[in-house]
């Protein structure tokens, strides 16, 4: 079962090399507490979801770049062949460089229209690679400009053209303090858009990852690089097969195989500037938890708190909302490993937050002009606003 990786915008192509690159290197990185024939067999599994393989005998990743510059990808495609150990396809990128500043609405309303064919048509081709799809991993920023409003709309094209496939989006949540006047608002549109059109949001926050390398890393000066090597490194720990106990390893339908739906708030919305989060959660109530373990002593380890029914909203019973997957094939280069992938309470104050910014730049009308002559008209705003207020309500009410 294969995997499109679509690299969108400067953020979804480096972090997406760095991705490719972390499962190459560990389905090349011998283990010892697995035999030869079992490195094997993880191998072949992974070099047939994500990888292809041309005559000369070098993988090729199952991937589409697209981005609204040339440099970037040129630097991405340059950094993989120079590894001599894997690349990009020669017509699997797209750049067509736009000219109207980095925009989200222009990305989405003019952008994404003008080129939809052009790069359906690269997807489609990759699509036509895999002996069996089993869905699309999008990787993009969710408060950039251009990239992201094409990335809303390139996810939402697949959602029309490959709806029985799984579409799942990679985002990065801005830092706090960003420098991007506008990331709120880029933000609840990428976020309200990709709700209706995506699978499954995997949410990275920056602000988190900076502090692994500050903290945990003891990185003193943090590039952009430091931060995606961390996500890439989580994310192969997650996509990497597991053992399936009888000779082989395998992946799932669903790459995470949880529970992504929330249960709608059961009154009526409140309406912003009456909602607040008052209530402090004693537990980060979940619908659903993945625990991922890798490497040495992973039979021994001892996942009982998981099972706590405290943890996780009380119309879910713990044996339906906990999932573990172990295997002793290590990752890379970590004697043992462990990942968590949660549905959970966790991004409700961040996201709030966000709406909150957003909301309050509205009512004053800033900046609605650089929306609006693109097509993006207050009443989207207005709608995006009502859908994110009913995620944030319908995951509160899971603690009660």
């Amino acid at each position: 079962m294969s995997i499109v990786t679509v690299q969108l915008g400067q953020c979804g192509n480096q972090i997406g090399f760095e991705v490719f690159d972390a499962l190459f290197s560990d389905s090349h990185c011998p283990q010892g507490l697995c035999s030869k024939r079992e490195n094997e067999a993880y191998q072949a599994s992974c070099k047939e979801r994500f990888f292809s393989e041309e005559e000369n005998g070098v993988p090729i990743a199952r991937a589409v770049l697209v981005d609204m510059e040339p440099k970037v990808i040129n630097q991405t495609l340059s950094k993989a062949a120079h590894s001599g150990r894997w690349k990009y396809g020669q017509h699997s990128c797209f750049c067509q460089k736009q000219g109207s500043g980095n925009n989200w609405a222009y990305g989405y309303s003019v952008h994404g229209p003008r080129h939809e064919e052009s790069i359906m048509n690269l997807i489609q081709k990759e699509v036509e690679k895999c002996d069996s799809l089993n869905g699309f991993f999008i990787i993009m920023s969710m408060a950039g400009g251009t990239g992201s409003g094409l990335g809303a709309f390139v996810t939402q094209n697949l959602q029309d053209q490959y709806s029985n496939s799984l579409k799942m989006n990679q985002i990065i949540w801005p830092y706090g303090t960003g420098e991007v006047i506008v990331q709120n608002y880029n933000s609840i549109l990428t976020l309200s858009h990709l709700y209706r059109s995506s699978d499954a949001l995997l949410v990275h926050e920056n602000d988190a990852v900076h502090k692994i390398c500050a903290k945990l890393m003891n990185i003193k000066q943090i590039s952009f690089r430091d931060i995606n090597q961390v996500l890439a490194h989580q994310l192969g720990s997650v996509f990497q097969p597991t053992y399936s106990g009888e000779g082989s390893f395998h992946y799932r339908r669903n790459p995470l195989g949880i529970d992504w739906q929330v249960r709608p708030p059961l009154s009526g919305l409140p309406t912003r500037g009456k909602m607040s989060l008052n209530k402090e959660f004693h537990f980060n109530t979940s619908i659903a938890n993945l625990v991922i373990l890798r490497g040495k002593d992973v039979h021994s380890a001892e996942l009982g708190a998981f099972k706590d029914p405290a943890l996780y909203t009380s119309w879910l019973e713990p044996v339906h909302a906990f999932s573990v997957w172990k295997t002793q094939r290590a990752f890379s280069k970590y004697e043992k490993s462990a990942a968590l992938v949660s549905n959970s309470q966790f991004l409700v104050k961040p996201l709030d937050t966000i709406v909150g910014k957003a909301w309050n730049m509205f009512a004053s009308k800033a900046y609605i002009h650089q929306y609006t002559k693109f097509g993006i008209e207050e009443e989207d705003f207005l709608d995006s606003f009502t859908l994110l207020e009913q995620v944030i309500a319908s995951y509160c009410n899971l603690g009660f």
